[in-house]
């Protein structure tokens, strides 16, 4: 690649880079029908041309979050079999779990999803690629042929998901570490035979 190709793309992938941190931040402040391409513009610091070279609408950079966050979003989740034939839970590591250190680099965007009006269908994609990948990636070796897969994949998304959204809701108060440590803990521990005291109000 020629200097002057590499400087080009460099600019590309800084212009689109600003664009991308600008509506993310302009969201946080308004909702997203009444963010003007103007006001994009304006914040990032750059002239209607350089939008218009790289997107056509507004919507079209919250597309292009959307599937960068997906992308890495799935090599997150891959991480812990990814170059493995078989994949053991008994030896899974906190450290090999990933998607919590993925929704901490993005967490202006995942902080949206609770948030904002405009990222509502969000949630459901999330749940909708965690049981995808369950489903295609990870061939259940389960002993009890009761068990349908595609509900304990469903259950196991929208168990991490409901982990996220608390996560988000509280500030981001625990480390993507201890959030891991908590998920292998909870994976780990066996309830099927536990003995709960229900703790019900009389009256």
């Amino acid at each position: 690649m020629s200097t002057k190709m590499f400087k080009t793309d460099r600019r590309i992938v800084k212009s689109k880079k600003a664009l991308k941190e600008t509506i993310l931040l302009l969201m946080q402040q308004k909702d997203f029908k009444e963010i003007s391409i103007k006001d994009i513009v304006e914040f990032a610091d750059l002239n209607r041309g350089t939008f218009y070279k790289h997107y056509q609408y507004k919507e079209d950079i919250l597309d292009d979050i959307i599937d960068e966050v997906i992308t890495d979003l799935i090599e997150s989740y891959r991480e812990p079999y990814k170059n493995t034939e078989t994949f053991e839970v008994s030896k899974l590591t906190s450290k090999a779990i990933k998607i919590f250190e993925h929704v901490y680099k993005y967490s202006d965007f995942y902080t949206l999803i609770v948030r904002s009006s405009a990222l509502t269908g969000f949630q459901n994609k999330i749940c909708d690629v965690l049981k995808d990948l369950t489903i295609q990636d990870l061939s259940s070796q389960s002993s009890n042929p009761n068990i349908n897969r595609e509900i304990v994949a469903s259950y196991h998304s929208y168990a991490i998901l409901g982990m996220i959204i608390e996560w988000i809701k509280g500030g981001f108060t625990y480390s993507p570490s201890y959030m891991a440590e908590q998920l292998l803990e909870i994976i780990q521990n066996k309830q099927a035979n536990a003995v709960i005291k229900p703790t019900l109000r009389k009256g």
